[in-house]
């Protein structure tokens, strides 16, 4: 395989101090998130021993925020889903949202995984002293956002219908399913910049800024489904098609939040946000330089888990003779779950992302490593705990998201779907939480290529290969064979990025130019 996408330059200089942050010299700015300003005095930032010596402080000032606006994230997600839940007994409401969504989100996941690479550039320049650097990366990140909303996601509203009715859903799913989708996939435009925005503000270490912008969002996306979905306030009822017109009002105040600060006068004026909006060859070409294989991971594991949940489960349940909507249903469940587990440790691994960026800008990569291996270890006792709580609590937990009205029959048959789901979890929280942190800590540094490639090769052989396979040699196995696939993939992954890591082949790798910045 592979490992590297280009001649990176070494961030080691003989002879020559490590750059630091040009302001303070201190690797991390953790007394910055006050507000939404730009930061606070440079004199106030601990020194670079000060943050040596103290890591798990400066870990949480830079994760704390990026965690919180994960787990806002996953907590909406939830809301939606029990908001939804109470449009009537029929589990087909829950399924509906689950399979338009995910559709949805495997249009627009090419162009969210293309612009993480933001988050690398600009914390790298930060670190390296030229933080100036990163407002261009942010707006061409948005220009691409806008070309990939124009060329791919609106021409995909056209064929949504088409594709859900390729999977042969009933009716009655088709229909729900259907208005879902193409209802997000109109307002993707909103979601596209606020994520390529937001990983600028990732990369600037102030995270707060997301964070508020999220919460804010997601607050306004309960009022809003409560006004489409049951009707209120003199406004007709939509239903699960409400909770999508709720999601994309809410997306807007995401954007809306950190498009205000970018532009302001604090960040104009430190940071050149408001002179660097043209579109840069060189800037678009850099994101492409590295952006690609984690585009092609992101928009590939994404596929995977949508065959999974919408092709492999009801096939799988059908072969068995059961309920393929009920089994569909239950598996979004657990989902759900899975999202409370891994969202907050993907927080966490944006956030690493950021501090081994701005350690490789310093020529630092052993602090870079040192960080890492402090988040490994949180990722993995949080996300061990849920696995145990899956495990224990599967039913009740499952039971949850069950309306009232739903008959005895069907929600106990969800329960013992649901029941599969959330063991096969418990089963990968460990594997899972090593594939997040350290594939953040990678592309902190630049290493794209082989994670990308080794996640395309296993969750092809797993989830989708796996999977089919265990469906057609054993069918008794019912709803319950596409998770095992899935658990297989997580291991394999978690594996294979600690393997990576542990080359140390990414301590080599350098994004920051040396050259003037060009056109």
């Amino acid at each position: 395989m592979p490992t590297d996408a280009d001649p990176i330059q070494s961030t080691h200089r003989t002879g020559v101090e490590p750059p630091l942050d040009a302001a303070s010299g201190s690797l991390s700015e953790p007394g910055a998130e006050v507000g939404l300003g730009a930061g606070a005095d440079a004199s106030h930032e601990p020194t670079l021993a000060e943050i040596e010596t103290h890591p798990l402080r400066e870990m949480f000032a830079i994760a704390a925020p990026t965690i919180v606006t994960m787990t806002s994230y996953t907590v909406m997600q939830f809301i939606d889903a029990l908001m939804v839940k109470e449009i009537g007994p029929n589990p087909v409401y829950v399924s509906a949202q689950g399979n338009g969504g995910i559709i949805a989100w495997v249009t627009m996941s090419l162009f969210l995984g293309l612009t993480t690479v933001v988050n690398s550039y600009v914390s790298q320049n930060l670190g390296a002293g030229k933080p100036r650097e990163g407002a261009a990366y942010a707006w061409n990140a948005m220009w691409l956002s806008i070309a990939g909303w124009i060329g791919v996601m609106l021409p995909m509203v056209l064929f949504t219908p088409a594709i859900f009715a390729a999977l042969d859903h009933d009716e009655t799913l088709l229909k729900l399913e259907t208005e879902y989708a193409q209802i997000v996939l109109l307002g993707a435009v909103l979601t596209l910049c606020g994520r390529a925005l937001g990983h600028y503000f990732y990369g600037m270490h102030k995270p707060v800024v997301v964070m508020v912008s999220v919460i804010t969002g997601n607050l306004v996306n309960v009022f809003a489904n409560w006004v489409f979905i049951f009707g209120n306030l003199g406004v007709p009822e939509f239903g699960v098609a409400g909770a999508a017109i709720g999601t994309v009002v809410g997306t807007a105040f995401e954007l809306g939040i950190p498009l205000v600060v970018f532009l302001g006068p604090r960040f104009a004026r430190e940071f050149g946000t408001r002179t660097a909006w043209r579109l840069s060859k060189r800037h678009i070409a850099d994101i492409f330089r590295i952006g690609w294989p984690g585009a092609l991971m992101f928009a590939n594991e994404m596929v995977c888990w949508t065959l999974l949940m919408v092709a492999l489960i009801p096939r799988a349940a059908e072969a068995a003779g059961e309920d393929p909507t009920l089994a569909n249903t239950a598996g979004w469940i657990g989902l759900r779950y899975m999202h409370l587990s891994f969202m907050p440790t993907v927080g966490l691994s944006i956030a690493v992302t950021a501090i081994v960026g701005k350690c490789m800008g310093m020529g630092r990569p052993d602090l870079a490593a040192s960080r890492t291996w402090l988040a490994f270890r949180l990722g993995i006792v949080y996300m061990s705990v849920c696995g145990v709580i899956f495990f224990v609590f599967r039913e009740p937990l499952v039971n949850v998201f069950i309306s009232a009205e739903t008959t005895p029959e069907d929600r106990s048959e969800i329960i013992r779907f649901g029941s599969y789901v959330l063991i096969a979890a418990a089963i990968f929280q460990l594997f899972d939480a090593i594939a997040i942190i350290l594939s953040g800590a990678l592309r902190g540094a630049g290493d794209t290529v082989w994670p990308g490639v080794a996640t395309l090769t296993l969750s092809w052989t797993f989830i989708v290969g796996l999977g089919f396979l265990l469906v057609r040699l054993v069918p008794e196995l019912g709803a319950a064979s596409p998770w095992i696939g899935a658990a297989a993939f997580l291991i394999s992954l978690g594996i294979a990025m600690l393997v990576r890591f542990c080359s140390g082949r990414w301590r080599s790798m350098r994004l920051v130019r040396d050259d003037p910045a060009t056109i």
